[in-house]
């Protein structure tokens, strides 16, 4: 029991310093997302606190962060200002149409967890993982240069002057802080301390620079103060449910469920490297899931992993399940009761830590390995870096596996072979190997020659795999062809599932197909388990 506790608590203070830089760093992307998004601070605030709380405890990877996150936020955009048309004004019906949005794609995201979808992600390839996090890297780079303008007249102004090199200072030092402090001693973490000092500077020093509370009044909030979360009994009295609302938002909580799934997904593997340990894709399915819909009950925007913050996390030596719900409970009391201290703390200093974030983001490697990969993941890397930018992360991993999976075919239907032999009583035998699909039947096609070959002729699949319905339209119209011409034809060596799949297809297989066989190459290829004694027990 001892051990078990020492294990378990090995960690705890790298895992409790990490999760208040976290919490810190939490503020003002979680107030800039409402704000993307339409709706009070709060609502963003209180879904960073419940989806990052309930995800750290239940959750498929320790110390990933979840929280509201920009690529939710720009689609919840339209559906906010649409469901605002269908109310009075003034009657926030949008706000409540999201939460009902939120609860449908919790649902939707519990299912992919029943459903085992989550293992799926393993299907997408490394150039895609990498434009992801260099896409994700530009994106995060760019959102923090919107703190580098101020608001004149209603409208938001880049800064000049003195502001502009005060700003400048404080996000170099920032950076340089936390640059140069791991190379002094690594048992403090450079984020917060960077935080803390600038800070310090800003406030006795009385600077008038940019702060979490000015930029929060700046979008229209009345500062970070409230209570607990409650129950949104109006979701069930002011939104009906009924067709005409699933079929309204729908569209929404599945696009919103299919980004929030991919881009924790992707958080997922990407920390699953970082730390060479593994994560469990289903599991997170599930806690993303069951976070949103609790989230959605009690008046949240709902949320996903966050890539920077959890990169944050793992930099500063969090690990497991604590980091992440001490960043969650560190946020609630902030807005329960150090709203006024975390009000002080300069933008400045937040924009130069998510500035390193990039920085650690950032596949400088890439480059490096342009002129040594083959050209298409070079194109699929850069395809979805740009579309990551342009578009979302959603519709940039989808492209790209899309496209990595038609290289993939279009290069797997090019390695179809037949090798030809005649045998000494004139039967000729075509020797098949490859994948036989849907993208190599015209080459298997092309093979052939039943107008000319033998009277007798055999095709022999010890090297090659029937994989879908293509194949066996392919392997049924050849073999209508050489009969046609009068002659005969045999399949051999057809694993067991293939013949299942003729016989199925049709009963002329079973004129055609030869079962008895005696080659030991096909029963090894046939059953490779059985071959389970020494090599020296084996008759060569």
């Amino acid at each position: 029991m001892t051990d078990f506790i020492r294990k378990r608590t090995a960690n705890a203070k790298n895992d409790i310093l990490s999760g208040l830089t976290v919490a810190l760093a939490l503020v003002p992307e979680a107030v800039a997302f409402a704000f993307v998004a339409g709706v009070d601070p709060l609502v963003g605030l209180y879904a960073a606190f419940m989806v990052g709380l309930i995800t750290s405890i239940f959750g498929g990877r320790p110390g990933m962060i979840s929280g509201a996150t920009g690529a939710l936020a720009v689609v919840m955009v339209a559906l906010v200002a649409k469901g605002n048309s269908m109310g009075v004004e003034g009657e926030q019906l949008g706000l409540y149409y999201l939460f009902a949005t939120v609860i449908l794609m919790g649902v939707i995201q519990m299912l992919a967890g029943v459903f085992k979808l989550g293992k799926f992600v393993r299907l997408i390839p490394h150039p895609v993982m990498m434009g992801f996090v260099n896409g994700l890297a530009i994106v995060i780079f760019l959102s923090q240069l919107g703190m580098f303008k101020e608001t004149v007249g209603g409208d938001k102004v880049w800064m000049q002057g003195s502001q502009l090199w005060i700003m400048i200072g404080l996000v170099g030092l920032t950076m340089a802080i936390m640059f140069g402090l791991p190379k002094l001693t690594k048992k403090l973490p450079e984020a917060l301390v960077a935080i803390l000092v600038v800070s310090g500077i800003v406030i006795f020093g009385n600077l008038d620079v940019a702060t979490v509370g000015s930029f929060i009044h700046d979008g229209g909030g009345e500062g970070l103060k409230g209570g607990l979360p409650s129950f949104q009994f109006d979701i069930f009295n002011k939104v009906p449910f009924n067709l005409e609302t699933l079929i309204f938002i729908g569209p929404y909580a599945l696009i919103l469920a299919a980004i929030g799934l991919i881009e924790s997904l992707m958080t997922l593997n990407l920390i699953d490297e970082l730390t060479e340990t593994r994560g469990n894709s289903n599991k997170e399915c599930l806690a993303q899931g069951g976070a949103n819909i609790v989230t959605g009950l009690f008046g949240g925007m709902g949320g996903c992993a966050m890539i920077g913050q959890s990169l944050i996390n793992i930099k500063g030596g969090g690990r497991t399940r604590l980091s992440g719900v001490v960043a969650a409970l560190t946020l609630l009391a902030f807005i329960l009761f150090a709203s006024g201290l975390i009000e002080q703390v300069p933008i400045s200093a937040l924009v130069g830590v998510m500035f390193m974030v990039v920085v650690g983001t950032f596949a400088w490697s890439s480059f490096r390995i342009m002129n040594k990969i083959p050209k298409t993941d070079v194109f699929v890397l850069i395809l979805v870096s740009g579309l990551t930018v342009i578009f979302d992360l959603a519709i940039a991993v989808i492209a790209g596996v899309i496209v990595s999976a038609l290289v993939f075919a279009w290069e797997s239907a090019r390695r179809i072979r037949a090798r030809k032999r005649v045998k000494t009583d004139g039967t000729k035998v075509y020797e098949i190997w490859g994948p036989l699909f849907f993208g190599s039947i015209t080459a298997f096609n092309d093979k052939f020659d039943a107008k000319n070959d033998p009277k007798n002729v055999e095709i022999d699949f010890v090297e090659a795999r029937i994989s879908d319905h293509s194949a066996l339209e392919a392997i049924f119209t050849l073999v209508n062809k050489y009969e046609a011409e009068g002659k005969s034809i045999k399949l051999k060596h057809l694993s067991t599932d293939c013949k299942v799949l003729l016989y199925k297809a049709s009963p002329k297989f079973r004129e055609v197909i030869v079962e008895d066989i005696e080659d030991p190459r096909y029963h090894l290829a046939e059953n490779p388990e059985a071959f389970t004694k020494p090599l020296s027990e084996y008759k060569l």
